[in-house]
């Protein structure tokens, strides 16, 4: 190969290119971890409009898909968005990979990508799943592509959907430069397929719920409860939002499958919320008891609002009643005899005694987290299991029989957590790396040797899946900075160039050609290079790192200090070896090459 031939005389430069490439690894950050959820409290969003999705005709409990969701959660992909890709459905990455063969074959769509990616790159506020909930809670209030319309007032929309108003126009732009339109009639049956899997499950969750607090449907009042499915999230999160009296839940499946005891809550803040919200003077009362929490670690929220502090502890308080111990319950087998009936009945009495241990036994890490009504309500539930009585017939009771003063002196005695829990409604997954994700890491962290030898155990795998197709063609990616890392520069341009053979993420190969490039300007191979960073800019996937890195290459060579290149010949003066050494018109520490898949 021409580039492997013009890096035969490469060696005396490997160290200094070393040097070169140590900032940029050790900027590299994490791909935006991003999903999650939030809510917000029956007084905040009382006076917002319901979101275009609600059908007011419509049945009160539904599980559906809606494409605005899909485009704002297939934009979100194209700008890096990668938590749970590993465990998504095989739906997200068919829509990413169809995504990125429309912005290979259009520069146009190249540039909405960038403005998009731009836009969602300055509003990452928080760096936690809250910035991907304010971009779905938008989505909720646009109407389908083309139009994407937004359905409702600035004023009667959530706060946090309008901090991110201004993404409209420009998503408009990219749906239609990549035809997101057209790629969700062809990907929309896999979400109906989805859809089936998924309905049996949530019914029988719906209807155990039911059952278990003796409420009938016509106890929703009008209410709706709403279920999104939306694959291009992560299957990590759930993002549940209150919009007056309608919840509107969007999870993404994975094999079929939801976290169902984190919809399931969600669901039991429908069914209970109404009911506390509706006796707040009542609750009023609690004001004391929160004044005993300061020190321990519950939300602001929980502190500084009685109602949504009585509406988690029962709610907590009936999970703990209902939740599956993993303790298989004890029957007494057919036709024992009364003589050995006493030693049977002996071993299911210490099997419930584990079973209620184990219920103890997360209402004792309750109060412990600051809720300290839960053991009451525990007890409550306990009497209410045994009454006809539905939840709503007992609740007022259940309030009105607090003992504020017992409970001011529990939560005097308690010994808090210092750190709480994620909350459901609020919940964003830390990762653990792993495999090559892992191996970046500690790239990024200057471990080249633990790099080097996670990426080998990848490449010493057959490749004979899409899959390990995909994971070769990183392991190559890393292994190539290492190469230049090691002084191995004809290693580094082989390995390059397979990622280059094998990849189909934007980011690896849009570095490879930027790498490519600046090895080809060291050697003062100007042509070569340009023609590398241009392909850099073709392939390049939407963040600003390898767009100025890109453009940077195009404007003027890549330089070392010390380095002069003859023009007439296409020598190279040798550049400083010495301390100090650094590259002259390098990118500014963001210029990471680490790959977001």
């Amino acid at each position: 190969m021409a580039l492997r031939r013009i890096l035969r005389s490469f060696s005396p430069w490997a160290a200094v290119l070393s040097l070169l490439l140590c900032p940029f690894l050790a900027s590299a950050q994490a791909p935006p971890s991003s999903s999650s959820s939030s809510s917000g409290s029956q007084a905040e969003y009382a006076q917002v409009k319901a979101p275009s999705l609600i059908d007011p005709a419509g049945p009160t409990v539904s599980l559906i898909s809606a494409e605005p969701v899909f485009v704002m959660a297939a934009a979100l992909n194209a700008c890096g968005y990668n938590e749970g890709l590993a465990n998504s459905d095989p739906v997200r990455k068919r829509v990413r990979d169809e995504m990125n063969q429309a912005l290979a074959q259009s520069e146009q769509a190249r540039k909405e990508r960038d403005a998009l990616c731009l836009f969602v790159a300055q509003h990452n506020m928080t760096g936690t799943a809250r910035d991907v909930g304010q971009y779905i809670s938008l989505s909720l209030y646009l109407t389908a592509p083309p139009q994407l319309e937004i359905t409702a007032e600035p004023t009667q929309m959530p706060p946090d959907a309008n901090q991110v108003l201004g993404v409209v126009p420009i998503l408009r732009a990219f749906a239609a430069a990549v035809d997101l339109h057209g790629i969700w009639l062809t990907v929309h049956h896999f979400y109906d397929d989805d859809i089936d899997l998924l309905h049996d499950p949530l019914s029988k969750m719906i209807v155990a719920t039911d059952s278990y607090l003796k409420m009938t449907a016509a106890a929703y009042g009008g209410r709706r409860f709403i279920v999104v499915v939306e694959p291009m999230l992560s299957p990590g999160t759930v993002n549940a939002r209150i919009y007056g009296t309608d919840y509107v839940v969007v999870v993404s499946p994975s094999d079929g499958k939801i976290r169902m005891s984190d919809v399931r809550h969600i669901y039991l803040h429908y069914r209970i919320d109404p009911l506390l919200y509706a006796r707040v003077k009542a609750i009023d009362r609690e004001n004391p008891i929160l004044k005993e929490l300061v020190y321990s670690p519950l939300s602001y929220q929980y502190l500084s609002d009685p109602v949504p502090f009585t509406v988690e502890c029962l709610i907590k308080a009936i999970e703990a009643r209902t939740m599956d111990t993993g303790i298989a319950p004890y029957k007494i087998p057919a036709g024992v005899s009364r003589s050995e009936l006493p030693r049977y009945e002996e071993a299911q009495r210490r099997t419930l005694q584990q079973m209620e241990a184990a219920r103890r036994a997360a209402v004792q890490h309750d109060l412990a987290q600051g809720f300290v009504l839960t053991e009451y309500f525990y007890k409550q539930m306990l009497t209410f299991e045994k009454e006809p009585d539905s939840l709503a017939d007992v609740i007022g009771e259940m309030v009105y029989s607090i003992d504020i003063s017992s409970i001011v002196h529990l939560a005097r005695t308690i010994q808090f957590d210092h750190q709480s829990d994620q909350e459901v409604l609020g919940r964003s997954q830390t990762r653990k790396l792993t495999g090559l994700d892992l191996a970046e890491a500690k790239l990024s962290n200057g471990d080249v040797a633990g790099a080097a030898a996670m990426a080998r155990q990848v490449l010493a795998q057959p490749a004979t899946t899409p899959e390990a197709v995909a994971a070769a063609a990183r392991a190559h990616f890393i292994m190539a900075r290492v190469d230049l890392l090691t002084g191995k520069p004809d290693q580094a341009v082989d390995d390059f160039q397979q990622t280059l053979d094998t990849s189909k993420q934007p980011r690896e190969v849009s570095w490879s050609h930027i790498y490519l490039g600046r090895i080809l300007d060291v050697e003062c191979n100007r042509e070569g290079a340009l023609a590398e960073y241009k392909q850099a800019m073709a392939s390049r996937d939407g963040q600003e790192d390898t767009r100025l890195a890109a453009e940077r290459g195009l404007k003027g060579p890549y330089t070392i200090k010390g380095q002069s290149c003859d023009e007439e010949s296409g020598d190279a003066t040798p550049p400083q070896t010495g301390p100090g050494t650094k590259a002259q018109g390098a990118p500014a520490a963001g210029g990471a090459a680490k790959p977001q898949q």
